[in-house]
């Protein structure tokens, strides 16, 4: 093989190479599509379901699991257009967006949840909750480890960060599993309203690091 042959061989190497590469991103954004749209549609479901459930319990902590839902609905669709397009100006703009989704989210959850402990609020059982509450953990963690999964192999910071907005989904629906049996079988009102709270501190320490490595990257 002469020089201009095994140049030719490297270099069709490397088309190769760069080929198989700009594929796997290609299913790896596909991927990161369907996963959105799958936690977009289930937490629309999710929205008529829990304001059902609302109505007819009182609970504090469906409502906020309701308000939760509507957040990652947000986050999903920023994450789709996101996905979209390209751009690192458009990543942060994203990551900030779902970092003020987290702020909004803990405000509103913790508010209502104080609110519903000094008045004492006592919420009726609902056996419709209990179930929503355990598949929907089920699912949320599900796709929040794919989402965890495909966002480090695209490199895509908004898709992670989006990821654990639907991790913070998942441990919102055990906690409010958690208070919705409690109140059930031992008659303990006030783990209705805890359980909102639980999700307040992880939620605000997420905003907080989006927040904080946007000022860094912002940083000359």
């Amino acid at each position: 093989m002469n020089a201009a042959e095994l140049n030719e061989s490297r270099q069709l190497v490397q088309t190769g190479v760069v080929t198989a590469q700009l594929n796997a991103t290609a299913r790896l954004r596909r991927r990161g599509f369907l996963l959105e749209w799958i936690t977009l549609g289930w937490n629309a479901g999710g929205v008529l379901v829990l304001a059902i459930l609302t109505m007819q319990s009182g609970s504090v902590a469906l409502l906020g699991f309701g308000l939760d839902s509507l957040v990652e609905i947000g986050a999903s669709v920023i994450v789709i257009w996101q996905l979209a397009g390209t751009g690192m100006a458009r990543s942060d703009f994203a990551l900030r967006l779902i970092g003020v989704a987290f702020l909004v989210l803990a405000a509103y959850i913790g508010a209502q949840s104080g609110l519903a402990l000094i008045a004492q609020h006592r919420a009726i059982t609902s056996p419709g909750g209990v179930a929503w509450s355990a598949i929907t953990a089920v699912v949320m963690f599900t796709l929040a480890a794919a989402k965890a999964r495909t966002g480090k192999a695209l490199a895509n910071p908004v898709l992670s960060a989006e990821g654990r907005v639907t991790f913070v989904d998942g441990l919102l629906a055990v906690a409010v599993l958690v208070g919705l049996l409690l109140n059930a079988v031992l008659g303990w009102w006030w783990a209705d309203p805890l359980a909102g709270l639980v999700i307040v501190a992880y939620a605000i320490r997420e905003a907080s690091a989006i927040f904080a490595v946007g000022h860094e990257d912002s940083t000359p």
